[in-house]
């Protein structure tokens, strides 16, 4: 019994070792102080919106100044998933995986159409999680002229100064699908933002917001 008891305890030994040969530590760190000037910059960029207004040469200015964060930071993160593909939780952490999705997510739609198969099979894969590729999809989605799946991008209407749910496919069942994939109900992530999501007002006012997204 006690040498069964020492055969498995040199087992998850051996086992935790060969993990800790495969994690990535540089990478890591590198990651992570991408994920934090990317975080700063628009926690800096939605106090000064909230306090100025948009349009706001305060607001304008960080804008320039995120612009080119970003850009720098998605060279970085292109070359790593072009030479090594979508790193995974296992290697690097989840939070230093998820600037993956942060930084293509925050980039151009011809960049977010490249990596998105990547980061489709990096989820089937365990590599990382679903509720961030649904973020990417609906990106993707509306940046081709389609409508989102999940309901998570939210636009503002200069004209009337409010913010909306985008376009939406299939809005009666948005929670089904948000469930699907780990987001909370659409409820309560428009709760956070201090919107009001009433479902049949919603498809009432559909028709509006297409028009008002293909005329943006």
């Amino acid at each position: 019994m006690k040498s069964n008891i020492l055969f498995l305890i040199s087992i998850v030994v051996l086992m935790l070792g060969l993990n800790s040969c495969n994690y990535d530590k540089p990478l890591k760190r590198e990651l992570l102080k991408i994920w934090n000037e990317d975080q700063d910059i628009r926690q800096e960029w939605t106090e000064a919106w909230n306090k100025f207004g948009d349009g706001s040469p305060v607001v304008d200015s960080i804008i320039k100044r995120m612009r080119y964060t970003d850009s720098i930071h998605l060279v970085f993160i292109t070359k790593i998933l072009d030479e090594k593909g979508w790193v995974g939780k296992d290697k690097i952490g989840g939070l230093a995986n998820n600037t993956f999705f942060v930084i293509i997510q925050h980039s151009d739609l011809k960049t977010q159409q490249k990596y998105l198969p990547m980061m489709r099979t990096a989820v089937k894969e365990g590599k990382t999680e679903a509720r961030w590729l649904a973020l990417l999809e609906d990106r993707v989605a509306l940046g081709e002229g389609r409508k989102q799946i999940y309901g998570s991008q939210i636009y503002f209407n200069k004209k009337t100064n409010k913010s909306y749910v985008a376009p939406l496919d299939d809005p009666d069942n948005v929670d089904k699908r948000r469930k699907e994939v780990g987001l909370d109900p659409l409820s309560h992530y428009l709760k956070q933002m201090d919107l009001i999501w009433n479902l049949e007002e919603y498809k009432k006012q559909l028709p509006e917001l297409e028009l008002l997204n293909s005329e943006n």
